[in-house]
C-alpha cells in the first residue's frame, strides 16, 4: 500500500515542496492507553522518523513541525520538564541518523526560554547537520505566529527609526525577510492530526495559501503512508493563489 502510494506520487508529480505539520494526539493516545502523557509525547518520537524519511523519499524539500508551542510553557512543571528531556533525547539518538540522511536541522522560535541543556542541544543538533542538502527540517520549538510577527514588526521599526529603511520600504517582502521562516517558501500543504480543525497559532503568515489537510490518525500512529495519503490529496487539488481559473 505505502509502495503504491508511492509510485502514484511520483506518477502524478506536483510534489508539495515544503509541508508543515502540527503533530496533535499524543495526549490522547497516551489518554486512550492509561498511560502517563509524557509516554504518549515519547511514542511520537518514531513518527518524526517516520515524517522525515518519507518526506525524502517522495522528493519534499522542507518540513516543519510544530513541536512545542510559546502556549506551551503554561503546561504542568513536569509535563514540560518531560518535553524538554525528550527533545534533548531525539537528538541524542537521531543526530548521526538525520546527518547520515544529510537533513539539515533548524530550531525556529524564542530560544531563549530553553533550559541550558536543550539549548545546548539545540545548537549541536543545527551545527552538526548543518550541511544538509536533501530536506530541510524545521523544528518549531517555544514558537508562537503571533510573537514572530510582533518580533518582525519590532525589528523593521528599528531599521526604520535608525535610518536603515524609509517606512515606504516596509512591505511584505520585508515581512518575510524578518521571520524565522526567511529564505524558505511558504508551505504547500499544511497537515494536521487528530481531527482538530484549527491553526493553533501556527505560521500565520506563511500558511496564507497553503492546501490544509486534517487527518483523525493521532501523531503516535502517523506513518510515511500518512503522509503519502496527504500528498496524494493535495495533488489531486488544482491551487489558484485566488485567481480564477480560465475557461
Amino acid at each position: 500500500m505505502t509502495a503504491d502510494l508511492l509510485t502514484q506520487i511520483r506518477v502524478q508529480g506536483a510534489v508539495p515542496r515544503h509541508v508543515a505539520i502540527i503533530m496533535d494526539g499524543n495526549g490522547r493516545w497516551a489518554r486512550e492507553r492509561h498511560l502517563p502523557r509524557p509516554l504518549g509525547h515519547r511514542a511520537g518520537m518514531k513518527s518524526v522518523r517516520e515524517t522525515v524519511e518519507g518526506a525524502i523519499e517522495a522528493g519534499v524539500e522542507i518540513v516543519t513541525l510544530f513541536a512545542f508551542s510559546e502556549e506551551n510553557w503554561r503546561r504542568p512543571p513536569t509535563e514540560v520538564s518531560a518535553l524538554m528531556d525528550l527533545l534533548e533525547e531525539y537528538i541524542e539518538r537521531e543526530v548521526t541518523e538525520l546527518c547520515r540522511q544529510s537533513v539539515a536541522v533548524h530550531v525556529l522560535g524564542d530560544r531563549s526560554r530553553l533550559i541550558p541543556p536543550a539549548r545546548t542541544a539545540v545548537e549541536r543538533v543545527e551545527r552538526e547537520t548543518a550541511r544538509g542538502a536533501r530536506l530541510r527540517l524545521n523544528l518549531c520549538i517555544s514558537y508562537s505566529s503571533r510573537a514572530e510577527l510582533a518580533r518582525a514588526a519590532r525589528l523593521l521599526a528599528e531599521e526604520v527609526l535608525k535610518g536603515r529603511r524609509r517606512l515606504e520600504e516596509v512591505d511584505e517582502d520585508a515581512v518575510q525577510t524578518h521571520l524565522y521562516t526567511a529564505g524558505c517558501p511558504d508551505p504547500d500543504l499544511l497537515i494536521r492530526t487528530s481531527g482538530e480543525q484549527r491553526l493553533s497559532n501556527f505560521l500565520l503568515w506563511q500558511l496564507a495559501y497553503a492546501e490544509l489537510y486534517m487527518t483523525p490518525v493521532l501523531w503516535p500512529d502517523f506513518t510515511r503512508q500518512t503522509l503519502f495519503e496527504a500528498i496524494v490529496d493535495y495533488q489531486r487539488r488544482e491551487r489558484r493563489f485566488g485567481k480564477v481559473t480560465a475557461g
